[in-house]
C-alpha cells in the first residue's frame, strides 16, 4: 500500500515536471519562428522597395523621353504652320491683286448691273401702271354698280307720258344719262320685314345691361284658387329689378383706356382730397411733428379715461351675474334658409 502511494506521488512530481519542459520548449520554439519571421518579413521588404524604386525609376525615364517627342514634334508642327501662313499669305495676295480686286473686271460689272437695274425699273414702272389701271376698272365698276342700285332704288322717280321726271327736264335738250338708267332698271322688291317680339327684345337686352329693364305693369291675371306657398318669396318683378339692375363701374373702370395718364392722376387726387378724413400730412424724415402734442383717438379715449373697447373686449362682461360657469353651447344647427333670406332668388322666387 504504501508503495503505490510513493509511486503515485513520484508519477506526479514526474508529469508535472514533464508539463513545466513542454511549456519551455513551446516558449523557445515560438520565440525563435517569431525572430525567423521577422527576419523573412524585413528581407521581403527589402526586396519590395527594390523592385518598386526599379519599376517607378523605368517609368518615370519612359515618360520623360515622351515628353521631350511630344514638345520636340509641337516645335516642328508650330514651325511648318509658320512656314504655310507665309506661303499662304504671298498666294492669297497675289490671287487678289490678280482676279479680285480687278479695277476693269469690276467697272464692267458695274456696268452690266446698272443696265439690270434700268430694265427691272422700267418692268416695275409698267406693273404699278398695270395696277393703276386694275383699280381704276374695280372702282368705276363699282361706281356703276352703285349706280345701278340707286336706279333700281329709285325707279318710282322714271318719268311717264303725263308727268316728267326730276331727270328729265323739258329745259334740256336731252334727257339726264340717270333717266336713261331708270329706264334701263327694274325696281327692287321689297322685302317683308320681320316684326320681333317685345318680349325677344327685352330678354336679349337684359343680360348686356344696356339699359334698365322696363317690367309689365298690367294687371296680374285673376287668383287661382291656389294656395299660396308659405316661405319668405318676394314679388317676380322685384326680383327682376334686383337681379338685372344696371351697372354702376368705378372711376378706373368707367375712365376711357385712351384717357392720358396725367387726367387719370388728377381724377384721383381730386377724390384723394374729396374722402380722406384729416388733413396732417405725414412727414417721417423732418421733425415738423415733434412740437406737436399727441391728439389721442375718440375711440380709444374718454372723459374718464382710456377706454378699452377693441383692446381687451368688445361688449360688456359681467362674470358675476353668470348663471353656469361654462359658456352656453350651440345644441341645434343654424336654419340655412333663414341664412340666405334676401341674398339670391332665381326667376321662380326660390332660394338658389
Amino acid at each position: 500500500m504504501l508503495t503505490s502511494i510513493i509511486t503515485f506521488y513520484i508519477f506526479r512530481a514526474v508529469d508535472e515536471d514533464r508539463k513545466i519542459e513542454y511549456k519551455a520548449a513551446v516558449k523557445i520554439q515560438s520565440w525563435f519562428r517569431g525572430c525567423r519571421v521577422r527576419a523573412y518579413l524585413r528581407y521581403l521588404n527589402k526586396m519590395v522597395i527594390f523592385i518598386q524604386k526599379w519599376w517607378r525609376g523605368y517609368r518615370s525615364r519612359r515618360y520623360f523621353s515622351k515628353l521631350v517627342e511630344t514638345a520636340y514634334f509641337i516645335m516642328k508642327m508650330n514651325f511648318y504652320n509658320e512656314m504655310a501662313v507665309r506661303i499662304q499669305k504671298r498666294w492669297r495676295g497675289y490671287y487678289v491683286r490678280k482676279y479680285i480686286h480687278n479695277y476693269y473686271a469690276l467697272k464692267k460689272y458695274l456696268e452690266a448691273i446698272s443696265v439690270n437695274n434700268e430694265i427691272v425699273r422700267s418692268e416695275l414702272q409698267d406693273y404699278k401702271e398695270m395696277k393703276e389701271n386694275e383699280e381704276k376698272i374695280k372702282d368705276l365698276e363699282k361706281k356703276e354698280k352703285e349706280e345701278k342700285y340707286q336706279a333700281r332704288k329709285m325707279h318710282y322717280l322714271l318719268s311717264t307720258e303725263q308727268i316728267a321726271g326730276i331727270y328729265n327736264s323739258p329745259f334740256r335738250k336731252s334727257p339726264d344719262p340717270m333717266e336713261l338708267l331708270l329706264r334701263k332698271s327694274k325696281p327692287l322688291s321689297h322685302r317683308q320685314q320681320q316684326t320681333k317680339s317685345p318680349f325677344d327684345y327685352e330678354l336679349y337686352d337684359w343680360p348686356t345691361c344696356k339699359r334698365p329693364p322696363t317690367f309689365s305693369t298690367a294687371q296680374p291675371l285673376p287668383p287661382t284658387g291656389r294656395q299660396k306657398p308659405q316661405g319668405p318669396f318676394r314679388d317676380t318683378t322685384e326680383v327682376l329689378r334686383q337681379r338685372y339692375k344696371p351697372l354702376e363701374p368705378t372711376l378706373r373702370v368707367a375712365a376711357s383706356i385712351n384717357s392720358p395718364l396725367e387726367k387719370a392722376r388728377e381724377e384721383m387726387k381730386r377724390e384723394e382730397w374729396r374722402n380722406r378724413i384729416h388733413d396732417n400730412e405725414f412727414l417721417p424724415f423732418s421733425s415738423y411733428h415733434k412740437n406737436q402734442k399727441y391728439d389721442p383717438s375718440i375711440h380709444r379715449s374718454g372723459k374718464y379715461g382710456q377706454e378699452t373697447y377693441g383692446i381687451k373686449h368688445f361688449r360688456e362682461v359681467q362674470p358675476k351675474k353668470w348663471v353656469a360657469d361654462k359658456d352656453f353651447q350651440t345644441v341645434l344647427p343654424p336654419i340655412v334658409l333663414f341664412e340666405k333670406f334676401g341674398k339670391t332668388y332665381s326667376r321662380a322666387g326660390q332660394i338658389v
